[in-house]
């Protein structure tokens, strides 16, 4: 059975994307621990990230920089953290997470979203990798 992140990925449910390429996508995160919390995800289901090709792993790093730097420019964080727990979904997802403090990367801060803002976080990202000149931009 597929993963609720392949299916959203396929479109078989919404989601608010900000980056599709053609090994990853980055969507923010529905139950965000900080404003501007996204996950990056590969196409390809794989469980755990241990088992990702080495070049799909750098794929997925490198696109975690980049949103990283949208992120920095579009919230001002004092970091912009990582993390990977792999318990939630099946599916490999690299949290990429604006952050005050060490505490704001704790799933405890995790909340429901409220939709418009999280609709203002996705065009805020879009709008900073289109700055950037990233033509994977949603």
């Amino acid at each position: 059975m597929a993963s609720i992140f392949s299916r959203i990925i396929a479109g078989e449910i919404p989601g608010r994307f900000v980056w599709r390429d053609d090994v990853a996508v980055v969507m923010v995160d529905i139950r965000p621990i900080a404003r501007g919390h996204c996950l990056v995800i590969p196409v390809a289901e794989v469980d755990h990230w241990l088992d990702l090709d080495p070049a799909v792993t750098a794929h997925l790093f490198e696109v975690a920089r980049v949103l990283g730097k949208a992120q920095m420019a579009a919230f001002r964080p004092q970091r912009v953290g990582l993390m990977i727990a792999g318990f939630e979904v099946p599916h490999v997802h690299v949290h990429v997470i604006p952050m005050q403090t060490m505490a704001d990367i704790s799933f405890a801060n995790a909340r429901p979203g409220d939709e418009a803002d999280l609709d203002a976080v996705a065009e805020a990202l879009r709008a900073e990798l289109r700055a950037m000149g990233r033509s994977e931009v949603v």
